[in-house]
């Protein structure tokens, strides 16, 4: 099915359309992302979240380049998200402040400052979440449970974890950008 084809169809809701393009595109982006991420946990979340990307975006997509090209630049800012948002856990959530003192002296004064100020803008953000997107996310991002332990550990489906931790980070990265 060409490109434009089964974008229409796509916006038209049609299901076998979005299992085309999932069965055409999934494995592509699998392997593009097995080969800059190690984790497959990790790398199917990128893929989910790729996906979700490529269907909130794509009334976007004007065509000026083909289908695979928008959807593995989607890909790739994802993929800069992912390290991004490691890096903030590692820098945010760590449990070693001991492992700070030691990576302190390496960091310029600007460096350190910047951690001091998105250390406060994050704990601001925690401290005006909902305590159920809160809970949701440190069970994720402090307790390192995949969705399926949180859906176990709260007792919901794991469809309602997966909605529960998007809405979470949604609200995270809402609250975050308006700070």
């Amino acid at each position: 099915m060409e490109d434009s084809t089964l974008l229409r169809h796509i916006l038209a809701r049609d299901r076998r359309a979005l299992a085309v393009f999932y069965r055409t595109y999934a494995p592509k982006l699998r392997r593009f992302i097995g080969a800059k991420v190690n984790d497959g946990r990790d790398g199917e979340e990128i893929l989910q979240d790729t996906l979700f990307g490529f269907l909130e975006s794509i009334r976007d997509f004007q065509g000026k380049s083909n289908l695979q090209t928008f959807l593995f630049s989607i890909c790739s800012h994802k993929i800069i998200d992912f390290y991004r948002r490691r890096k903030i856990k590692q820098v945010v959530f760590s449990r070693m402040p001991q492992l700070e003192a030691l990576v302190s002296p390496l960091m310029s004064p600007e460096d350190e400052l910047d951690t001091v100020f998105l250390k406060e803008k994050v704990m601001t953000v925690f401290s005006k979440l909902l305590p159920n997107y809160k809970r949701v996310l440190v069970l994720k991002y402090f307790d390192h449970m995949s969705v399926s332990e949180i859906a176990q550990k709260l007792t919901i489906t794991l469809k309602s974890a997966e909605s529960q931790l998007f809405r979470a980070r949604r609200a995270f990265v809402e609250l975050f950008v308006s700070i």
